[in-house]
């Protein structure tokens, strides 16, 4: 009886160590994957489905200036304005490609995306993100939303906001305009968040080349 005690406690003990082992080289290649992905290479690809206070921002073609808009023909924006609350709601398309010879692979993706220095969007995406090596690359959308009555409001962005509505639009008087766009992978585990320091930043120019169309 005492003998079989021992075997069951020297099993048991087995089966824990065994465990710890796996645990730890699955941790250990968690780890190793979300550093993979730190060294991925970024572009925001596309951008569509592109609505200011419910407006596709295409219907905003000949405006050059924010005195061009004629909110009586927008009463949706007009109504925004009153309220200080005017939506814009978009998706990008961001693009990632993993050239090394590892498996990259994150829990979340927390994001920024500025206009010049101007803080728009910013949020996390809670799903696993994998980037195998040696392929082509994977496209992560994502759906952004903010209220812009601040952008809009203040002299210093309202010039900057505007002629980024001009370059979406296909205008050819547009001023070049810039995204920053800041990643920052984050892993789960064990129910412990571990951020990667700092953000992966990149920059991409606005232009309408960049709209393909709407998606619901």
């Amino acid at each position: 009886m005492r003998k079989q005690f021992f075997l069951a406690v020297i099993l048991f003990t087995t089966v824990i160590a065994a465990s710890a082992v796996l645990i730890s080289c699955g941790v250990g290649k968690q780890v190793s994957a979300a550093k993979t992905f730190a060294e991925c290479k970024y572009d925001l690809a596309s951008i569509d489905s592109v609505y200011i206070a419910g407006i596709d921002i295409r219907e905003f073609k000949n405006i050059r200036s924010f005195n061009d808009l004629d909110l009586a023909r927008y009463p949706g924006v007009a109504i925004a304005l009153l309220r200080k609350n005017v939506p814009l709601d978009l998706r990008v398309n961001l693009d990632i490609t993993n050239p090394t010879r590892n498996r990259a692979a994150i829990n979340q993706l927390e994001y920024k995306v500025l206009l010049t220095k101007s803080e728009i969007f910013s949020g996390f995406l809670n799903q696993l993100i994998e980037v195998l090596p040696g392929t082509a690359s994977t496209r992560v959308p994502i759906k952004l939303n903010a209220n812009i009555y601040q952008l809009i409001n203040n002299n210093e962005t309202r010039d900057e906001f505007i002629n980024m509505i001009m370059s979406l639009t296909g205008k050819s008087t547009s001023k070049p305009t810039k995204f920053t766009v800041k990643v920052k992978p984050t892993l789960d585990l064990a129910g412990k968040q571990v951020n990667y320091p700092g953000y992966i930043t990149f920059e991409k120019e606005i232009t309408s080349s960049m709209i393909t169309g709407i998606v619901k």
